[in-house]
């Protein structure tokens, strides 16, 4: 029996396959009806799941190869940011951001369009240079930043092919620090929201909505020499935030060992922008995860909805994490030509329950918002394709690119694909 990360979803596949070349890998697409490729599993809905064959990129030889100019690294798909991200420090480089944890698989969160935080820095998938991808008839399939499919095929929900190796933007290594504030107040929050988000690097606002005159806490991560710390303090002071006199969990039960290191000690990029620690468990393990993303236009009020229904939420909540994201023109980007916010619900594992409350909070969000592909989500298909202005350009591209549909399963054709 396989399981995703959470253990939310048990996989139906028949299969599980785990190829040591692209010719065996080939071989395998050729043979069988249906097949869907697998990465860390950290996904909370069945986009990576199948009745007929799971397949495993890991066992295919790995790639790391700098360019000579040094502002871009090739890499296996299957490879996980936590183990590019030392061998980039090595060389004295660097990914412009990270997702909260490094325990995922390069492919399969630029497939998913998963990001970090940053009101200048794209989403993981808005460093993708150039990728390789097995489609379904055999051929290799090299897809570079200016042709034509590319902003159709990053952002791919695994609906093209296998994604054998990406070439990201690298630039050069920097040192960060991280600052944890606690209870900041709302009402300071949602007057000026777009302070408070620029206020480092990297801002994220946590909320148990336990109560809705102050989150839980702010954690404002900045790249050194760090310029800014009188505007950080300034702040501060005006959401009445004081500063953390202790490491914290973004979860406030979980023990602050699992995160990265705060109190405003410098240290290299990878262990400060992601907020957990690759040898640790992230978050909380055993919970579910949802996320919508709305333009920053519709981010008041996507946030006030949320603080409406707090004494609904809060009972199966462990932390709301709020964070922005750049725009970018990728088809299937949730923050596809819009500066984005996400909401995100870390919920405690209680699927039934979460999937009663999620219709309730998806009417009350902007019609605007757009879903995580990797989390749980209970909109229909034709109100989320909805929301994406390429959306048929995207079903034309995977027509072409798989039209006996192999890589097809229940939540593609949930989607009408």
């Amino acid at each position: 029996m396989r399981e995703n990360w959470a253990g939310n979803l048990t996989y139906r596949a028949a299969e599980y396959v785990e190829p040591a070349s692209v010719d065996e890998l080939r071989d395998l697409i050729a043979a069988r009806p249906a097949v869907r490729i697998l990465g860390t599993r950290h996904c909370f809905n069945d986009i990576a799941d199948t009745t007929g064959t799971q397949i495993s990129l890991a066992g295919l030889p790995p790639v790391i190869e700098v360019n000579e100019s040094r502002d871009a690294v090739r890499v296996s798909g299957a490879l996980r940011y936590g183990d590019l991200a030392p061998v980039l420090e090595d060389q004295g480089l660097a990914l412009a951001n990270l997702a909260s944890l490094p325990h995922i698989s390069i492919a399969g969160a630029i497939a998913t369009g998963t990001h970090g935080s940053g009101d200048r820095t794209g989403s993981l998938a808005s460093a993708v240079r150039a990728l390789t991808v097995l489609a379904a008839d055999g051929e290799i399939r090299q897809i570079t930043r200016g042709d034509a499919d590319f902003d159709g095929a990053v952002v791919s929900l695994g609906a093209l092919g296998a994604v054998l190796d990406v070439t990201l933007d690298v630039q050069p290594s920097a040192q960060y620090a991280q600052h944890v504030f606690e209870q900041p107040r709302w009402e300071a929050i949602l007057d000026d929201l777009d302070a408070v988000t620029s206020a480092g690097t990297s801002v994220s606002i946590f909320s148990t909505w336990q109560r809705t005159d102050a989150a839980d806490q702010i954690w404002i991560k900045q790249a050194q020499p760090d310029g800014s710390t009188e505007s950080r303090a300034a702040v501060a002071a005006r959401l009445q935030a004081v500063a953390a006199t202790r490491p914290r969990h973004p979860i406030l039960s979980e023990p602050a060992e699992a995160t990265t290191e705060q109190g405003g000690v410098p240290g290299p990029w990878f262990l400060r922008l992601p907020h957990f620690r690759l040898d640790f468990t992230p978050s909380a393990g055993a919970e579910l995860q949802s996320e919508y993303l709305v333009p920053r236009a519709d981010a008041v009020a996507a946030i006030t909805a949320v603080r409406s229904m707090a004494d609904r939420i809060a009972p199966l909540l462990l932390v709301n994490e709020i964070r922005t994201v750049r725009a970018d023109d990728l088809w299937l980007s949730s923050s596809y030509r819009t500066d984005a916010v996400g909401l995100h619900f870390t919920w405690k594992r209680d699927e039934a329950a979460v999937r009663a409350l999620l219709p309730d909070l998806e009417a009350a969000l902007p019609v605007s918002a757009r879903p995580h592909w990797g989390k749980v989500f209970t909109l229909p298909g034709d109100e989320v394709i909805g929301r994406y202005p390429r959306w048929n350009d995207f079903a034309a591209l995977r027509a072409r690119f798989d039209p006996e549909r192999k890589f097809a399963n229940d939540y593609l054709t949930r989607l009408g694909l």
